[in-house]
């Protein structure tokens, strides 16, 4: 509690120190620049609204110990002769090596300023004031913080909305700048459902593990569903699997890689479509890719997938040579069996074997592998179905 200076010559005191206020200014400021490494390094400008806050600083002192009964101005005040913005150049810690200079600034001039007897009212009062400041400044920018953060939480929801909307604009880049998006490397999303209710701190700290496990991320929650923007030069799917355990049941799902932000969407919708189709593959591996749910987001509508399948299976089979498109559709037709399909084309089962581990180089899917084989059929019958007869 601030208590009264009853100190004998305290009204002499506030005089000359009223007096002396240019004195401690220059001081202030001549040590500011020798000690200070981050104040030597502001622009001009700014360094000229440090001045002022600390002119402003004094000021209040000077105020405050007139009537030492009345609460001090606070560091808002304090700060109230510079622009906001310059609120953005000067951290918390800046500001307390501010008030702490300031403080040994008086106190080293007390006993230079005070009237003799009065140099211990004078250091009393500066200490108390100085306390007071810190506490407001820390008061201050916890509450700057807790806006920001807010607002970065908001912005981020807006941002992660778009992508999967697909709505990129030219505000995009600016907002995700802000967030602290770096913009190197590729980009890839992941979708999935939350692990329980996501109250501020468990949702803080999801944030946190995703830019841990990333170089950017941008983390969005839609009701129960999750969606990580990940991004970075590193091994984005190995990022994307380590954040596994963030997820509640059920599938997860990683949207194909793309070149940088503005494609995100393609990934998001990729991710998404999967996670909706993934419960038809009931022994899908988690994480899974979207790419490999080809088959199944086929069969909630999907168009990209049916093209991708399409333009990456049938149509690089149906132009290659040596009846690989006839002998797979004979191996498919025929309960994939090497003998069957051998006996249907008129040729050596071995034949069959070799055309096969052709489909597997043109096509990257092995028709000797259950599921892949699964996804070369349907990739077959929607190639089937879009030529014309």
């Amino acid at each position: 509690m601030l208590g009264v200076v009853t100190t004998t010559g305290s009204s002499d005191n506030l005089q000359r120190v009223r007096d002396g206020s240019g004195l401690l200014t220059a001081a202030a400021l001549r040590r500011l620049d020798e000690d200070l490494a981050w104040y030597r390094e502001l622009p001009a400008e700014d360094r000229s609204y440090v001045g002022l806050v600390a002119q402003s600083g004094i000021t209040a002192f000077v105020t405050w110990y007139a009537n030492p009964l009345s609460p001090p101005h606070g560091v808002s005040e304090i700060f109230a002769a510079a622009p906001p913005e310059l609120t953005r150049s000067i951290s918390l810690q800046h500001t307390l090596q501010l008030v702490r200079i300031v403080v040994e600034v008086v106190e080293a001039y007390s006993d230079q300023l005070a009237v003799p007897g009065g140099e211990r009212d004078l250091r009393e009062a500066v200490l108390r004031y100085s306390r007071e400041v810190a506490f407001s400044a820390a008061e201050v920018y916890a509450r700057a913080a807790e806006v920001r953060g807010a607002w970065d939480a908001r912005l981020e929801a807006l941002v992660v909305d778009a992508l999967v909307r697909g709505d990129t604009d030219d505000s995009l880049s600016s907002r995700v700048s802000a967030l602290g998006w770096g913009g190197r490397g590729s980009v890839l999303v992941v979708v999935g459902t939350t692990a329980s209710h996501l109250d501020e701190v468990k949702t803080a700290e999801l944030r946190r593990a995703t830019r841990r496990a990333a170089g950017d991320a941008l983390v969005g929650i839609h009701g129960n569903r999750l969606v990580l923007v990940l991004g970075g030069e590193g091994d984005l799917q190995a990022a994307a699997a380590s954040l596994l355990p963030r997820f509640g049941p059920g599938p997860v799902v990683i949207g194909p890689t793309v070149s940088d932000l503005d494609d995100a969407p393609r990934s998001a919708q990729a991710a998404l479509a999967g996670l909706a189709s993934a419960r038809a593959w009931p022994q899908a591996p988690r994480p899974v890719l979207a790419d490999d749910l080809l088959p199944e987001r086929v069969l909630t509508g999907d168009a990209t997938a049916r093209r991708t399948l399409v333009a990456q299976a049938y149509r690089p089979l149906a132009e290659s040579t040596g009846a690989i498109l006839e002998t797979l559709s004979a191996y498919l037709g025929t309960g994939r069996s090497l003998e069957a399909a051998a006996r249907t084309l008129y040729v050596h089962p071995n034949t069959v074997r070799y055309r096969l581990r052709k489909v597997s180089e043109i096509t990257g899917w092995d028709p000797l592998d259950a599921r892949e084989s699964f996804v070369l059929q349907i990739a077959l019958a929607l190639g089937q179905l879009a030529t014309p007869r």
